[in-house]
């Protein structure tokens, strides 16, 4: 039996980033807001306290804050040729649990995508021709940088951002990144105290004609107060930020930049280690009613609710979009349907230079304390004479020297016993990391639908994600691998490797958690599950919110991004859904 609720005007799936946003932003309005979140509540001093949250053994080898295949699992495949099978264990990508989701246990990795990846086949149509992405299935995501601009403005001064400009208002600044798109103003914190590492990458890259530039990072410089009032530490530089909470209110997250005013407000609420089994519908299919969803003890309510938004992790957007007969699903065989289409990852490879004479100190770092390049991004580089398109950020950002996982050895050096010892021992000081983040774009076959074989506790189709490396972005990534392995001569070790992408994505070793597509953003319903606000096409009180919305992945990390589209979907919701609610907003 199903316990019917009192009606909220908003209910939020998940309370991470974006969900965390939009219940400030609407309760500010005045609405009465309920989020649901499937994991634990988490706070800074509870859940990530000092006294243990540097346990490497815990929360990075046993993935302590992740969520496990037993409450959700996916399957995958390659091609449509292959079998999926469930991932028994999440390795590729890691997908937080609990309140503030993947933000917890981020890098703090804090960029803005740039127009020409907002207007992206436009663009490159414009300058190649049509013809040199015929294999690609890219389109525009219905906004441009400038319309966006206030919003990642406010996304970085809510989070305190650590970084130094490199254009504003259209004037190049000296030692920021020149190929940014112009900003209205600086980031609210200076840039980092770079270490060793970052260091020499920056002097040896602009001895050779290219531009590094700090990283923008949610890892705090100084100490800081956002415009709501909360007050953040600066970074004492511990090493313990990608996989962690962290412990001393310095790397920005739902926790330290939002919920503790949220949590004060009488309009809103949060349930937690509740799950949400599917949004509920009325007879037309066209407006939505609430939630259903069901706590631990397995007791089923539904919440009514006039706005329904999903800001879950991307993935759990669109399986929840499917699972509720929200839209179309996205068959690759007729290129008709919409959710699951233009499913993207990320496409990156490395380098390693070992010396006899240096010492980098590792475990001095930070998830985003580095230095970066975006001299082969995006179309900074002329593709014309070249057999791809995109591009990637060169990053020298030494996360960190925790002993069970930090173990660099160069090629050859055996797999265990005396000599890997003495190799590890050598090498742990004296290697310095570099690597590409690389764009990743959508093709036909990659997508995302519903597995017809595997379910879920509650009977539920699982997620199917099908997946491969296009050639296009394999042809990219050993292009700009080749600038990697210039940059390795370069700095005059005694030995270098660098890993190369290859294709056939496996699922088991760790790549990154940054996940896009499936429910993308456009201007035509026909290719696009959500219109340039991130309203559902197909029923208009529903916005889902979150890099599910990306029409393509670009060679940066997505949160910024993710960020920006949650204060941009706000403000459209406050300034214009609410004067005619249920109805699709007009583009401005």
């Amino acid at each position: 039996m199903t316990t019917i609720l009192p009606r909220k005007d908003v209910v939020i799936v998940g309370l991470g980033w974006t969900g965390a946003i939009l219940a400030h932003e609407l309760t500010e309005e005045g609405l009465d807001v309920v989020a649901i979140e499937r994991g634990p509540w988490r706070d800074t001093a509870t859940d990530f306290n000092i006294g243990y949250a540097q346990d490497e053994l815990r929360y990075a080898i046993r993935k302590d804050l992740f969520l496990q295949p037993v409450v959700e699992a996916m399957t995958m495949r390659n091609n449509t040729s292959q079998t999926a099978l469930p991932m028994r264990d999440y390795g590729s990508f890691l997908p937080g649990n609990g309140v503030g989701g993947a933000g917890v246990h981020w890098n703090g990795h804090t960029w803005r995508f740039w127009d020409t990846d907002f207007r992206i086949a436009d663009h490159l149509s414009e300058r190649y021709g049509a013809g040199k992405i015929a294999e690609l299935q890219l389109q525009n995501w219905g906004v441009t940088a400038h319309e966006m601009e206030s919003a990642f403005d406010r996304f970085e001064y809510l989070a305190g951002i650590s970084g130094r400009a490199g254009n504003i208002k259209g004037q190049i600044q000296e030692g920021g990144n020149p190929f940014e798109d112009p900003r209205a103003r600086d980031y609210p914190l200076p840039p980092m105290q770079m270490t060793y590492a970052p260091t020499l990458f920056a002097e040896v890259t602009r001895s050779v004609g290219l531009h590094p530039f700090p990283t923008p990072s949610a890892n705090l410089s100084q100490d800081y107060i956002n415009p709501l009032g909360i007050a953040m530490g600066q970074c004492t530089m511990c090493g313990f930020c990608e996989r962690f909470g962290c412990a001393n209110y310095s790397k920005s997250s739902a926790q330290t930049t939002v919920l503790p005013v949220l949590m004060k407000k009488k309009n809103f609420e949060v349930r937690t280690d509740s799950e949400v089994l599917h949004v509920d519908l009325d007879a037309s299919k066209a407006q939505a009613r609430g939630v259903t969803y069901v706590d631990t003890s397995g007791e089923e309510f539904f919440q009514p609710a006039d706005l329904v938004l999903l800001c879950a992790y991307g993935l759990h957007n669109v399986r929840l979009m499917m699972l509720s007969g929200i839209g179309r699903i996205y068959d690759p065989n007729t290129g008709e349907g919409t959710v699951g289409r233009n499913y993207c990852y990320q496409t990156n490879s490395g380098a390693q230079v070992f010396f006899d004479d240096k010492n980098f100190n590792p475990f001095i770092a930070a998830g985003a304390l580095g230095q970066t390049l975006d001299d082969y991004n995006g179309d900074v580089v002329d593709h014309g004479p070249l057999d791809f398109v995109g591009g990637a950020g060169v990053n020298c950002i030494p996360t960190n020297g925790r002993p069970i996982s930090t173990r660099p050895t160069p090629p050859g050096t055996p797999r265990w016993g005396s000599a890997w010892k003495q190799a590890t021992v050598k090498a742990y000081k004296a290697t310095l990391g570099f690597s590409s983040q690389g764009s990743s774009y959508p093709t036909r076959g990659n997508y995302l639908d519903l597995d017809p074989t595997y379910t879920d506790r509650f009977g539920r189709p699982l997620l199917r994600i099908t997946f491969d490396f296009p050639d296009n972005d394999i042809r990219m990534s050993n292009w700009v691998s080749d600038r990697l392995e210039e940059i390795a001569k370069t700095f005059g070790g005694r030995q270098y490797v660098v890993n190369r992408r290859k294709k056939g994505w496996d699922s088991v070793p760790y790549q990154s958690t940054h996940n896009t597509g499936g429910a993308i953003m456009g201007d035509n319903p026909a290719t696009s599950a959500v219109n340039k606000y991130l309203q559902s096409w197909d029923v208009p009180n529903v916005f889902v919110v979150g890099a599910s919305a990306f029409a393509h992945n670009a060679g940066k990390n997505p949160t910024g991004t993710v960020g920006a589209l949650a204060y941009f979907t706000a403000d459209a919701i406050r300034q214009q859904y609410l004067r005619n609610p249920g109805q699709h907003l007009v583009s401005a």
